[in-house]
């Protein structure tokens, strides 16, 4: 790769073999066009719709479920392996049609995003399409342009570029042609325009030196590529839990197999009793829960203005352990706003954020007045200034430097109407901001007297000052150690500190450097900041509280980087910032334990926050990153959840990301985590619910067939009372509200498996309440003289009876099932009431006597069948007083 910015622009024109006042000629263009390809980053592998729905049958809780559906069919029992393949079906469309929906909206963002540049192009200016552009086309820039690919600057006048979407740097940067050290990093090569960034003031031009996938940021979309589809902590420990249960069922499938034939039963009616408690024991219900609670999650989120593009990502959220974050447009405003002016001895703060000109200017404890040095600070920021801020229907919006646009903003909370100044002072003159120098100067009459005014940094203007204002205006000898200080207070705030100045200058005299010398008055300065958002500090507050880290990881400058940090209260006043030069440095033992006990990462480029995210989750933990650049879209990809900003985040930061924030807030993702707890938190509950069920069934099969006894429930009937009470019952748990004290609970851990202990005791104890159940009052039943089909119909009851109260036990895992309040969640009595009508149809309806082999049983059943169920339910609840005596979840 040839270092564009190590050499000279006639030799990178020679190089290319192009005239850089002429450009290409249109045939060399075409021919470069075929040879190099189109101006755009390659589009990512999609797969057809078919491998989008055959990978929804590849899961192996799905794969559980057509085993057992094939397996029936084979049997020939048809109404039995329509419902279980039924249930895939639904499984799959429901997966599928979400990520089509996902996909599709991918595919319109890239068609609704078209670039024009202006390119030379045989000695003639023409605008034209940006994907048209190949290496060796002069590009012309100007204020307000994106810069179409990545350009050697051969000219350049005034020429800024923001590129905080590239590199995270806040403000604006100066750009030059001149030649760089080789060993110039990214960031700081002043002579290159990158692809992706903005111009925000100025003009210039440039050769094109690369194209499409080999610009910085198609490299970023490189590095998105290579990030590896993480699966989440749900989806592992299913996928664990998955494993256990097959070696489970298959192993209790074939002990019913091998005691039948040790008793003399025969091979096929032993092989229709283990799958039979094969069919018992899987938990039908389970994948589809997974998916449609999922989905609620979706739309809840949706309506917290969070779009999930995936549906495991409502999860993740909520066993998230740290979360990475952008500063810029993520934490703060994205928008430079003066917060501190100096003038006259006196120090001011200025409230309202962002280029609203809304807020005031005040004293330490009440609204300042206007004061003659004050307005001549202000006036000197108007003047100076090359910026515009423009309403729109919603905001106001600038055009410029977002410094200078600071400046305006203060002057109109001050009363300053910036069109009647440019009206009333007229600009004569100008000496452009150069770099070199930091400052700029412009010239103005005022009332027949030409005055000048500079502003920059106050190193540079300070020393061409020899008197300052007083409070009433005056001219007064110079301070300087006082001016120094009030810097440094500044300075020490995060702040971006600027000096305004100005002088008289003689009506013969040409405006230039020289007019700088000692005779300069000082005004004041302003310190400006990109500040933070309102309520980030609190939702940070919230997330420290749950035990979720958040840690800063961007482009911007130290300083700046662990001065927002530490008035968000992410990091301690007394910590440091790490910068990537330092982290380049470390190998990836090392990087480790920085990545663990540093909170602040500055001047940090997208390799190493690719690193950094990968070095936490080599920690063990599970990390959320926030973003909105490109330079945030290969980080966004390889954490466990992207979150990327939808308003001011870019189509490649989307694209990486598994959930999109549409109001670009942090504040939202400490409602997403909450909602992502919650989530976790009622698959659980399904699953303690569901399992127990299943276990009881398999138990009951297995015990008939060591007892050597007829089978108290058939395939059949566990196939009806499974995909019932999953639909209208274990669902119904997926609307639970989240927990009051959901956000004061730490994380769960990543290691931790999917059931605790305690739980996997509490399954076994309902398990066997079941199988005594079930079993007992079966076998009771045909004692007492009921037929078969009627003691069958007796277990099926306790089933679903004992189902039914015991939804009630898993509302709340460890606290008393009226916890969250009896009626907090209706769907739980809907979906009971609607289970108990289809339980009686289930008993007394013919049709269903036919199809089912039950019969209607007397009212005493009923009352045994109750009775049972709840002494159970109670006892479940005395056994969550014992493990949790403080209602403690875990």
């Amino acid at each position: 790769m040839h270092p564009w910015h190590a050499m000279e622009p006639p030799h990178v024109a020679a190089h290319f073999e192009v005239d850089a006042q002429q450009g290409l000629d249109e045939a060399e263009a075409a021919t470069r066009l075929q040879q190099h390809g189109r101006n755009r980053p390659s589009a990512p592998p999609t797969r057809s719709g078919l491998a989008r729905f055959l990978s929804q049958l590849l899961q192996p809780l799905i794969l559980v479920l057509i085993g057992a559906g094939v397996i029936t069919a084979l049997l020939g029992e048809t109404v039995d392996a329509s419902v279980i393949l039924g249930v895939v079906l639904i499984n799959a469309l429901v997966g599928y049609i979400q990520e089509g929906k996902a996909e599709a909206a991918l595919a319109a963002l890239a068609r609704s995003m078209t670039m024009e540049a202006t390119v030379l192009r045989g000695g003639n200016r023409q605008r034209l399409d940006a994907a048209h552009l190949v290496p060796g086309d002069v590009v012309v820039l100007a204020a307000g342009d994106k810069v179409p690919a990545d350009l050697r600057l051969c000219t350049g006048k005034s020429l800024r570029t923001s590129e905080a979407a590239l590199t995270g740097e806040s403000t604006p940067v100066d750009k030059h042609a001149q030649a760089l050290p080789a060993e110039t990093v990214l960031g700081d090569r002043r002579n290159m325009a990158y692809a992706s960034t903005l111009v925000v003031a100025g003009q210039g031009s440039g050769v094109v030196t690369a194209t499409g996938d080999h610009t910085e940021a198609g490299k970023v979309s490189g590095l998105i590529a290579g990030a590896a589809e993480l699966s989440t902590p749900l989806t592992r420990k299913l996928t664990v839990f998955t494993r256990y249960l097959l070696v489970a069922i298959l192993a209790l499938a074939a002990l019913t197999f091998a005691v039948g034939i040790w008793r003399g039963e025969s091979a096929f009616n032993m092989f229709m009793a283990a799958v039979a408690l094969a069919v018992g024991a899987i938990p039908e219900g389970l994948p589809a829960a997974v998916t449609i609670t999922l989905a609620i999650g979706v739309a809840r989120m949706s309506r917290r203005r969070a779009i999930i593009r995936k549906l495991p990502a409502v999860e993740t959220l909520g066993s998230t352990t740290v979360i990475c974050s952008d500063k810029t447009g993520t934490l703060t405003e994205n928008a430079m706003t003066v917060q501190a002016i100096w003038s006259g001895g006196t120090s001011y703060t200025v409230s309202g954020l962002g280029y609203d000109p809304v807020g005031q200017i005040a004293t330490a404890t009440q609204p300042a007045e206007i004061t003659p040095p004050l307005r001549e600070t202000l006036l000197a920021g108007v003047l100076c200034n090359d910026a515009k801020l423009l309403p729109t229907a919603r905001q106001w919006t600038l055009l410029g430097d977002p410094t200078e646009g600071a400046l305006l903003v203060a002057a109109s909370k001050a009363g300053l109407d910036c069109n009647t100044l440019y009206s009333v002072f007229p600009r004569l003159d100008e000496l452009p901001f150069d770099p070199n120098r930091q400052y700029m100067v412009t010239l103005h009459e005022i009332e027949g007297e030409r005055l000048l005014y500079a502003k920059g940094a106050v190193e540079k203007l300070l020393p061409a000052c020899g008197t300052m204002l007083n409070a009433n205006g005056q001219p007064i000898p110079l301070a300087p150690e006082v001016i120094h200080r009030a810097t440094a207070q500044m300075a020490e705030a995060g702040l971006r500190v600027l000096a305004l100045t100005r002088s008289t200058l003689a009506a013969k005299r040409v405006l230039d450097h020289d007019c700088l010398g000692a005779d300069l008055v000082f005004l004041g300065l302003m310190g400006m900041i990109d500040p933070p958002r309102p309520q980030v500090r609190a939702s940070i507050a919230a997330c420290h509280n749950a035990g979720i880290k958040v840690k800063m990881i961007t482009g911007d400058h130290p300083g700046t980087a662990r001065a927002i940090a530490c008035q968000l209260g992410i990091t301690a006043n007394d910590s440091r910032a790490w910068t990537g030069q330092e982290l380049a440095q470390l190998d990836d033992a090392a990087l480790c334990r920085v990545a663990r006990d540093i909170d602040v990462f500055a001047r940090v480029e997208p390799e190493q926050k690719f690193r950094l995210v990968r070095a936490l989750q080599a920690n063990g933990e599970v990390v959320a990153m926030t973003g909105d650049g490109v330079n945030d879209a290969p980080a966004l990809k390889q954490a466990d959840i992207g979150v990327a900003m939808g308003l001011g985040g870019t189509a490649v930061a989307r694209e990486a990301a598994a959930m999109v924030l549409t109001d670009d807030n942090f504040s939202t993702i400490e409602a997403a985590i909450e909602e992502g707890r919650g989530i976790y938190d009622n698959l659980l509950k399904f699953i303690v619910w569901t399992i127990p069920t299943n276990a009881g069934e398999g138990l009951v099969i297995l015990a008939a067939i060591l007892a050597g006894v007829t089978l108290p429930i058939t395939p059949l009937q566990i196939l009806w009372i499974n995909m019932t009470t999953a639909v209208l019952l274990g669902m119904m748990l997926a609307f639970e509200p989240p927990r009051r004290d959901m956000m004061q609970q730490p994380p769960r851990s990543p290691t931790a498996p999917l059931l605790s202990p305690t739980l996997l005791r509490r399954i076994v104890l309902v398990s066997l309440l079941m199988l005594i159940g079930a079993f007992s009052l079966f076998e009771l039943a045909l004692r007492q003289g009921s037929t078969l089909a009627e003691a069958r119909t007796v277990a099926a009851n306790v089933f679903v009876l004992m189902e039914i109260l015991y939804l009630f036990n898993c509302r709340t895992l460890s606290q008393p099932c009226w916890a969250n309040g009896w009626f907090s969640n209706h769907w739980v009595w809907l979906g009971s009431a609607a289970m108990l009508l289809l339980q009686l149809a289930f008993t007394y309806a013919p049709a269903f006597n036919t199809a089912f082999q039950t019969a209607p049983i007397s009212a005493q059943w009923w009352l045994t069948i109750t009775a049972f169920a709840t002494a159970s339910s109670v006892l479940i609840e005395l056994e969550k007083a014992l493990t949790h005596p403080r209602g403690k979840e875990g």
